[in-house]
Parts: structure tokens; C-alpha cells; sequence
């Protein structure tokens, strides 16, 4: 398992993700995984960043585990602010003609898309949300 925590910043999340492209690298990710992965990084890292400690800032914490067998990887994002599960929320209709939809939930919508699997855990006073992604399909 390798672990990483920052402010959460807007400066933090290249900070962040240039730390886990490398342990992708590491592990033979394959690019079409990788981009994914990174995608969804950025984007639960920048609503941390933006939203959890509104207006002030915080740590965030990344732990990120491998499990060879199942060829999966795991982020889970670890942060102290304002209890928020972006998966309670119903997913926005992209049908919709942009200017009808309401601000919102495409960032998470298009996590879910990309990941194999997401999770939410309020803990300790903490926000918890776990992100899963094979990475090889051998």
C-alpha cells in the first residue's frame, strides 16, 4: 500500500497524481487504465480541493493498493471536511439539453463510467471514498 496526504489544494492535485501515474507505471498499467484512473483523480481531488473545507483548506489523504490476483487497483480518498456522499445523488440526465440540466453530478457520473467501482463511508468524522479499477486484462 503506498499513502500520500497534502493540503487539499487545487496546487496538490498534479502533486497528487504525478505520484500515482508513477505507481501505475510501476505496476504495467495499461494506458487506456491509467488515463482513467488519472481522470478520476483529478476530479475527486479537485471537489475535495473545492468543496470539503469551504472556505478554508484541509489534508487530504490518498492510500492506493494493488491486488495482483484480481489485477485491481484501489484509491480511496481520505478527508476531514464537510460530510458529503456524492453517491447519494441521483445521476444527472445527460439526455438533457445543457442549458435544462442542473449544475452538478457530472464529475461523479463520469467516475463511475470510468472505474469499476466506487464506495462511500462517513468514519471518524471522516469522508471516505474508495475508487476500484483493474488495470490489466491478462
Amino acid at each position: 500500500m503506498k499513502e500520500w496526504t497534502d493540503e487539499a489544494t487545487l496546487d496538490s492535485v498534479s502533486v497528487f497524481a504525478e505520484q500515482i501515474r508513477q505507481e501505475l507505471e510501476r505496476l504495467n498499467c495499461s494506458p487506456k487504465a491509467s488515463r482513467q484512473i488519472r481522470v478520476s483523480v483529478d476530479e475527486l481531488l479537485t471537489n475535495i480541493a473545492s468543496y470539503a473545507y469551504a472556505p478554508g483548506t484541509g489534508k487530504v489523504t490518498v492510500r492506493m493498493w494493488y491486488d495482483e490476483i484480481s489485477r485491481m487497483v484501489s484509491l480511496s480518498f481520505i478527508d476531514s471536511g464537510t460530510a458529503y456522499n456524492p453517491l447519494e445523488h441521483e445521476d444527472p440526465d445527460i439526455t438533457m439539453a445543457i442549458a435544462d440540466r442542473p449544475i452538478g453530478g457530472l464529475g461523479i457520473l463520469m467516475v463511475k463510467k470510468k472505474t469499476d467501482g466506487i464506495e462511500y463511508r462517513r468514519e471518524n468524522g471522516q469522508n471516505i471514498l474508495t475508487i476500484h479499477k483493474r488495470i490489466r486484462e491478462e
